[in-house]
């Protein structure tokens, strides 16, 4: 990517190449950046502040997010609202959204945030996983809810911790493999389980995903076992992500795990970025941002050269243009691309690090926003 950013004059129509020189108050062009993976739903964002009990496990966290969603007296439409146009203004033009359904919520939260994303249209693009947060197998009901959800405004069919959460990797498995199959649907799956038994569930997911001919289209999102430096069957895992074609998402969030992004690269694994939750139940952090996303994915990850931070940017831009299908987005092909955002500074890399706002956000040769 070092290659592809471009110095340019802001006092030109046109971008000015630079021969590699810093930029004296000039600007950077960069790529669209991209939110492989987020929660829109539950965002409070625009709304009062919320204040957080303290959770000492998974299931509490998911229950207290189940309890705050029902008490709620904002649209799932307006706070989805704005969080995505907070989004565009800070330079992401193509989202991966997880939204809960359940038999408790039906399909109220993924009406409300297609509703949202076709308010945005055709400025960002905005996939909707319908995500079963609290439960498939031990909430009865919420698959059929979910395929009622593809329906409804949902894009690919969800997942969650098949044995973390649900206890049966098999059942599991069969359910959102078999719901993906008969709807055409790609599939993403939420894998919080770590060490071997979640290495174990992600060399079962890639294993269906070459015998159900989908690779390629097959995401597993945090898959926290891949930062495990230390697990014996680590490698050979990587080796059958990347043969199956996997996606991986990591968020850089708190203490969560995040793996060694030169050794996923070294492997041939796919990897995108996403801001997970943003101001909701779980978390009172985040931004909208992606720059700031990249700017933690660097930090977490020990980047130090204008390489390593680049690479942080690329898997927060393109690569998740790439996983969505935003091909727009993904074929990157320097300064005067269609889809691009404009940055005052000397590098991408100082960029990544100084994590400022774009100046002008553009899509089809259109400015969306400017500051």
């Amino acid at each position: 990517m070092a290659d592809a950013i471009t110095t340019v004059d802001p006092d030109r129509a046109e971008p000015a190449e630079l021969a590699g020189d810093p930029a004296r108050d000039g600007l950077v062009v960069a790529p669209a950046l991209v939110d492989a993976h987020i929660h829109p739903d539950k965002s409070s964002w625009g709304g009062r502040w919320m204040s957080r009990r303290a959770a000492a496990s998974l299931p509490e966290l998911i229950a207290g997010d189940l309890a705050t969603q029902l008490a709620e007296t904002r649209g799932v439409e307006e706070r989805a609202f704005a969080l995505l146009d907070a989004a565009r203004a800070n330079g992401t033009l193509g989202l991966r959204a997880h939204v809960d359904v359940s038999s408790e919520l039906g399909l109220r939260n993924v009406e409300g945030v297609r509703a949202a994303a076709e308010r945005l249209a055709p400025d960002l693009t905005v996939q909707i996983v319908a995500f079963p947060q609290f439960g498939l197998l031990t909430n009865p009901g919420t698959l059929d809810v979910m395929a009622a959800a593809l329906v409804s405004g949902a894009d690919l069919v969800g997942g969650i911790d098949p044995l973390g959460l649900e206890g049966d990797v098999d059942a599991h498995l069969d359910a959102v493999f078999g719901l993906a199959l008969r709807s055409s649907r790609d599939l993403d799956i939420h894998l919080h389980d770590g060490g071997e038994p979640g290495l174990a569930q992600i060399r079962e997911i890639a294993a269906r995903t070459v015998a159900a001919g989908m690779q390629g289209r097959v995401t597993v999102s945090h898959a926290f076992a891949l930062a495990d430096a230390s697990a014996p069957s680590l490698r050979d895992t990587l080796d059958r992500v990347a043969e199956a074609g996997l996606w991986i998402t990591t968020c850089a969030l708190g203490d969560d795990p995040v793996p060694d992004l030169a050794l996923l690269e070294a492997h041939g694994v796919q990897l995108a970025a996403g801001s997970d939750g943003v101001r909701d139940s779980w978390s009172p952090f985040g931004t909208g941002s992606m720059v700031d996303r990249a700017h933690l994915l660097a930090y977490r990850t020990g980047a130090r050269t204008d390489a390593e931070l680049e690479r942080c940017y690329r898997i927060s831009s393109i690569e998740g243009a790439r996983l969505i299908g935003a091909a727009d987005l993904a074929d990157w092909s320097g300064s005067t691309h269609p889809a691009r955002l404009e940055f005052r500074g000397e590098s991408l890399a100082q960029i990544v690090v100084d994590r400022p706002a774009p100046v002008r956000v553009i899509r089809d040769d259109r400015v969306l926003h400017r500051r």
